[in-house]
């Protein structure tokens, strides 16, 4: 017989042990064990102790406050109204940012470039402005030499206009180009000059001096009307504009201010003197100055008629431009007759 010495602990091969899985089956209850109250886990502090720095201090309780369920009303919005209709409040920060501000001054600047630039075409739909500056670019040597052609352009030799790409050259570098700076000037002067005289024959009033400026602005408007009626009329084409009518119609103003200036003097005697002089050398101005501009004829194809259409044409042109320079006098001496004082009337007064 063989010995094994490990045999003796085994249990028989024929049963297996039984394997518990229920706890409640070998006479274990978790929930029978009695409840011990928990140990105190500093048992070198005490109630008495903790209280000792705090006179009136209350007692804590192991018991947590625990928050009371508060009643619920449906009634009320659970977020605050917003009314619809009230205006929203801008974020004003967000305008003092550089980025903002570059934004806004260049829209700023474009828009008042384009403003800009329909207000100066519709100011040019009515006022040539550009044409304008053209007239009045001129300096003080033009000034005085042209104030010497007008009262001496006998001695004067070139009355040819020279001209540049785009136009004519400007009146401070073309003494024969017109200008609208000494009629501006000269009728201003005239209004002035006027008031002086009458106010040293004690017929001064500021109404006369309005009636004197309207009076004389409204006759160069007639006579800038006619002009251009005129040539609108007989058929004329020329290379004047309604800007060189105005500045040769507006010369006259000069003769009449030397006229007027010398009645103070040497009295009713000088100033017919002196308008008889000042006309005629108008007239000599004009002609000259307009024969190239007026009496030009554009190239023409010839005609089965031959040159009987362009003979009528010139003399047009001659009959034109002798009126523009014969309505110059009659109109200097129209504006500036009632300045002189009326010898028969004085005459009468002292009889009497």
């Amino acid at each position: 017989m063989n010995y094994n010495a490990n045999s003796a602990g085994r249990q028989p091969l024929g049963r297996k042990p039984k394997r518990v899985s229920d706890v409640n089956s070998m006479g274990y209850n978790p929930y029978d064990q009695p409840l011990q109250p928990p140990q105190n886990l500093y048992p070198n502090l005490d109630n008495n102790s903790f209280q000792q720095g705090f006179g009136n201090a209350q007692t804590f309780t192991s018991t947590p406050n625990v928050p009371q369920p508060q009643s619920f009303n449906y009634n009320q919005a659970p977020y605050p109204q917003v009314n619809p209709m009230a205006p929203a409040t801008p974020n004003l920060g967000v305008l003092t940012q550089p980025l903002v501000q570059d934004m806004a001054l260049q829209y700023g600047q474009q828009l008042a470039g384009a403003g800009k630039t329909i207000l100066k075409k519709e100011v040019e739909r009515y006022i040539p402005v550009s044409k304008l500056k053209y007239y009045f670019a001129v300096d003080t040597k033009y000034v005085l030499s042209k104030l010497l052609l007008l009262f001496f352009p006998f001695t004067h030799k070139d009355w040819s206009v020279k001209y540049e790409q785009d136009g004519p050259v400007q009146p401070r570098f073309e003494i024969n180009a017109p200008d609208l700076y000494i009629p501006t000037m000269a009728y201003t002067t005239y209004v002035l000059v006027a008031g002086l005289v009458l106010g040293m024959q004690e017929r001064f009033s500021p109404e006369q001096i309005g009636i004197l400026a309207s009076s004389a602005l409204a006759w160069c408007i007639v006579e800038l009307a006619v002009y251009s009626c005129t040539l609108y009329i007989i058929q004329v084409e020329t290379s004047l504009r309604t800007l060189d009518l105005l500045a040769y119609s507006g010369y006259k103003f000069v003769g009449i201010i030397l006229s007027a200036s010398i009645s103070i003097i040497a009295g009713s005697t000088g100033y017919y003197c002196t308008l008889l002089y000042t006309s005629f050398a108008l007239a000599f101005f004009l002609i000259r100055s307009l024969k190239v501009q007026v009496l030009a004829e554009p190239a023409q194809e010839s005609s089965y008629y031959g040159g009987q259409q362009n003979t009528l044409g010139h003399k047009r042109r001659v009959y034109f431009l002798l009126f523009l320079a014969g309505v110059q006098p009659v109109l200097s001496w129209w504006l500036s007759y009632h300045l002189m004082p009326l010898a028969e009337k004085t005459v009468v007064q002292t009889r009497v």
